[in-house]
């Protein structure tokens, strides 16, 4: 397939940094047999739904034709085509940092693409010298909103929800209200 018969979607809401798109294109040069397992996705017209990234990375290393594996073409309606590119880009799950760092390297992980932590001793803070950072950074917490977690029994989580949900329609300050509860009991101890 000819990689001009590809048009990158011009109402496509992500964007990449040169950074992450050089990481980008390091990855399909070293792994190009990704594209095959999660290929560029298109509508009929051929306009990317889900891999404007991809395409810009394949563009940039200059390929003139690519596999017709590493394209899909489906055929969503106009709302399930909007509903995909978000879908699409949305991160639903959360990197577990401890497995990241326990079982992953990070040279390799950097490498890959994944912004990583950076080793302590890596880290210039030399800059924080000539700064006094304590009345900025109280500055930054003030207003901040910080949040406790609350176990709840599993027969209770449901009226919980719902009873904060009311609260905060009411635009009540809910962890107040619990504050205030829990210090008029231990005043009855």
């Amino acid at each position: 397939m000819k990689l001009s018969q590809l048009k990158s979607n011009p109402n496509n809401p992500r964007t990449i940094s040169d950074h992450k798109l050089d990481k980008l294109i390091a990855s399909i040069k070293d792994f190009d047999a990704m594209l095959e397992a999660r290929p560029i996705i298109v509508n009929k017209d051929y306009v990317v739904l889900g891999g404007n990234m991809r395409l810009l990375a394949l563009q940039k290393l200059g390929y003139d034709e690519i596999p017709d594996t590493w394209v899909k073409v489906v055929e969503f309606d106009s709302e399930q085509e909007l509903e995909f590119i978000i879908k699409d880009n949305v991160g639903f799950g959360e990197w577990d940092w401890d497995i990241l760092a326990n079982e992953w390297d990070n040279t390799q992980l950097g490498e890959w693409g994944l912004d990583v932590w950076q080793p302590e001793e890596d880290v210039d803070y030399s800059i924080l010298d000539e700064e006094d950072v304590d009345d900025q950074l109280k500055d930054m917490a003030n207003g901040v909103m910080k949040a406790i977690q609350i176990e709840f029994e599993p027969d209770h989580y449901d009226e919980a929800y719902e009873l904060v949900k009311f609260w905060r329609n009411q635009e009540a300050y809910v962890g107040k209200m619990i504050l205030d509860f829990l210090k008029s009991e231990k005043e009855k101890l």
